[in-house]
């Protein structure tokens, strides 16, 4: 009697572990390990949420009044002079993937600096994106030129005109949602006023990635 049952409880161990396998299988709370990393890891649909932090530093600047350029140093100029030469900077954007290599998007950001009177200098450009990227194992390098619309506002001045950028990047893909890396970024900035500045400004940046 004992023996039958033994053997009773084996045979039902032997038929119930291949479906008890095929449940864990399909448990959606199982994720795949990471480790099997896809170099071939963007299709067309892939979006991917972008938040950076970083410094800003005014570069050069021309005087365009009358058509008769002057090239001056960033804290040359008689209009407003930075010091130091560093300002505070940050950003939110959104790339929609095209292909597994090229996506376009928009964003929005914004930037202060300071002037030798403790002014401030802000600036809010708003635009469009476009881009591609290099994939190598898990390391990602984007690159992007973005253009659109920027507020101005230095004291009781405002304005409102164009800015172009172009942004290089790396990023190490760390989860299968979330890249960290670091970003360069030079911006232009013209203005068409009664004292025109065309400003130049170099960022740099450290940024994060959601993909979804």
């Amino acid at each position: 009697m004992r023996s039958s049952a033994f053997c009773a409880l084996i045979l039902i161990l032997i038929t119930s572990f291949p479906a008890m396998l095929a449940a864990q299988e399909d448990d959606p709370a199982v994720e795949p390990d990471w480790i099997n990393y896809n170099t071939d890891l963007y299709v067309a649909g892939d979006q991917t949420f972008i938040i950076t932090l970083g410094t800003v530093f005014p570069i050069i600047f021309y005087h365009t009044k009358d058509n008769d350029e002057k090239k001056i140093k960033a804290g040359d100029s008689a209009d407003m002079k930075f010091s130091p030469s560093v300002g505070g900077t940050g950003s939110l954007a959104y790339n929609y993937y095209l292909s597994s290599h090229f996506f376009m998007g928009g964003e929005v950001s914004g930037m202060f600096i300071s002037t030798l009177r403790q002014n401030s200098l802000f600036i809010v450009p708003l635009g469009m994106r476009f881009g591609t990227q290099i994939i190598a194992g898990r390391f990602e390098f984007p690159f992007t030129l973005g253009v659109g619309m920027a507020w101005h506002t230095y004291l009781d001045f405002g304005y409102y005109g164009l800015y172009v950028k172009a942004e290089p990047a790396a990023f190490f893909r760390a989860t299968s949602e979330w890249s960290f890396g670091i970003t360069a970024n030079w911006s232009w900035f013209p203005e068409w006023s009664k004292n025109p500045i065309d400003g130049h400004y170099v960022y740099t940046l450290l940024s994060a990635r959601y993909h979804f």
